[in-house]
């Protein structure tokens, strides 16, 4: 990259930097890159679902709604900086693990202090306190308690849950039922069981995405004390799980069709049938061990993360179209 990055590259990439690029950049994008936006849209989708879902039932608040997505994003961004924090204190990011050969880590790198990052993180989760602490006292209810879930798992998936074989199923409650369940009560005031179902459903996604980056780097978890879901259950057997995962949301949209639940048009899920191809294709064997020659400089070493957030992206996106589609049918 002879440019620095942008903006945009920062919220769709996880992109190198090359040294002194950093001090070129604007506060906002050393932000964006500090904080790994680019994985934000999962939570942008489910926080979408949630609103839809509201919207579809004809009721809902889009400020308070608004709100929540802002509140949700920020406490994913402030998750990822105290995963990077706690990584890199216990020495788990340090010299070239995994996590610094695909993009940058703005601590091991150098580029902030500890002090700094420590501003970083004190702003982001202070934001998305103040977000929630108004939507409590506006919304009420379940609010406080969906809140409190929430930052429980903000504080501690990195430690302990991540290094127990919790890390994985947290994601699927929080990416599912938790945000999109909780995105439609703070809109609606009401808690919706369909809504936390169709999160469910949805939060499948995100967690083939964190299986797949734990397969990519199973060994070097192992080495150092990081007993992730896919440690525990060998890399074959993590490898079948994440399959069994991407093939069961297309059996649950075809369940909820069937039933009547869902409109037909939730087929049109099967357009992304070429991707999950893919990523059964790759996840049928072990990682290369080197790059193949057609596989994009960028994204090496992501392998099965790579293939599976690919799915998800398409799969997400013609998911919330088709049931966006369905108000009007």
């Amino acid at each position: 990259m002879n440019e620095s990055p942008t903006w945009w590259q920062a919220v769709t990439t996880v992109p190198r930097l090359k040294p002194g690029q950093w001090q070129t950049l604007a506060l906002p994008v050393r932000w964006l890159l500090a904080v790994r936006s680019s994985v934000l849209f999962m939570t942008l989708m489910s926080a979408a679902l949630g609103g839809l879902l509201a919207w579809r039932d004809g009721r809902g608040d889009l400020g308070l709604w608004l709100l929540c997505v802002l509140g949700l994003m920020l406490a994913h961004a402030t998750n990822n900086l105290l995963n990077d924090l706690t990584d890199s204190a216990k020495g788990i990011d340090a010299g070239n693990y995994y996590r610094n050969q695909y993009g940058v880590h703005v601590l091991e790198d150098g580029l902030l202090s500890r002090k700094q990052f420590l501003v970083y993180i004190g702003f982001t989760g202070g934001a998305a306190l103040l977000v929630g602490v108004y939507l409590i006292a506006e919304r009420g209810g379940l609010t406080l308690p969906l809140m409190l879930g929430g930052a429980f798992f903000v504080l501690f998936y990195t430690w302990p849950l991540k290094y127990i074989g919790l890390g994985e199923p947290a994601v699927l409650l929080v990416w599912g039922p938790l945000m999109v369940g909780g995105s439609y009560y703070v809109s609606t005031g009401e808690w919706s069981t369909s809504a936390a179902w169709l999160g469910l459903l949805y939060g499948i996604g995100p967690t083939t995405v964190l299986f797949g980056k734990h397969i990519d780097k199973l060994e070097m978890d192992r080495d150092k004390g990081v007993r992730t879901l896919p440690v525990l259950l060998g890399q074959r057997n993590a490898r079948y799980a994440t399959q069994g995962l991407l093939v069961s949301q297309y059996i649950g949209c075809a369940v909820l069709i069937a039933n009547g639940t869902e409109h037909w048009i939730l087929a049109v899920v099967l357009l992304s049938v070429p991707a999950l191809l893919r990523a059964l294709k790759a996840l049928q064997h072990t990682k290369p061990l080197e790059r193949p020659e057609s596989y994009p400089k960028q994204i090496w070493p992501l392998w099965f993360s790579a293939h599976a957030f690919g799915h998800t992206r398409q799969f997400t996106s013609l998911f919330i179209a088709a049931l966006l589609v369905a108000v009007w049918l």
